[in-house]
């Protein structure tokens, strides 16, 4: 099924005809700021875009396109302008993007919307307006999760600390029987005498 324009009164859909005439046809932006920008410029009552709606090119500016590749594309950051099927009143070119809650309401606000001839699709309201939105009930396991683990590192470097230490007396334990029963070279007698620091010092 062709896509259509979702301009208020464009009735330009995507289909052979209109290539030919080099209209293109480009998506909502995923960026919810820009998206919100786009929704405002739009001026329609209750209108939600979704991730296929489109905005054919009769609605933006010959410098709001990059044409130096194969494919037509939109310049970053620009916003629809042109709605000649407006009313007078309507018709007149939106401000640069805010991404911000404030601006995008001010924005709404001020403007006198028109009403969306079909019906929108229901928004979630418990998304969040921004996509840098926190959820503290998420946060606050995150630190819980990250303490307890740290706490269990902690726990199991302090067991293998007790268990090298109890190892080292063992040995230190045994060597000190063989030296009482004689059972020792000179020449390993004098390397335990060596080394006798290092064991006494984890002591």
């Amino acid at each position: 099924m062709p896509q259509a324009c979702a301009a208020f009164g464009c009735t330009n859909r995507r289909n052979i005809q209109n290539r030919l005439r080099g209209i293109t046809f480009h998506k909502f932006p995923k960026d919810p700021g820009l998206r919100k920008a786009w929704a405002v410029a739009v001026r329609r009552k209750d209108f939600a875009p979704n991730d296929t709606t489109v905005l054919c090119s009769c609605h933006f500016k010959a410098d709001d396109f990059d044409r130096t590749g194969q494919i037509v594309r939109l310049r970053e950051y620009v916003i629809p302008s042109v709605f000649a099927s407006f009313p007078h009143h309507l018709n007149k070119v939106p401000n640069k993007a805010r991404s911000t809650r404030t601006s995008t309401q001010a924005s709404e606000a001020s403007d006198d919307p028109v009403p969306v001839s079909e019906s929108p699709e229901p928004r979630n309201p418990s998304a969040p307006d921004h996509h840098y939105a926190l959820d503290t009930d998420e946060v606050k396991y995150k630190i819980a999760e990250t303490r307890a683990r740290v706490e269990e590192l902690q726990r199991q470097l302090r067991n293998a600390r007790d268990r090298e230490r109890r190892q080292k007396r063992t040995v230190k334990s045994l060597l000190d029987k063989l030296k009482e029963k004689n059972m020792i070279s000179e020449e390993l007698q004098l390397k335990l005498d060596h080394y006798s620091g290092r064991f006494s010092s984890f002591m």
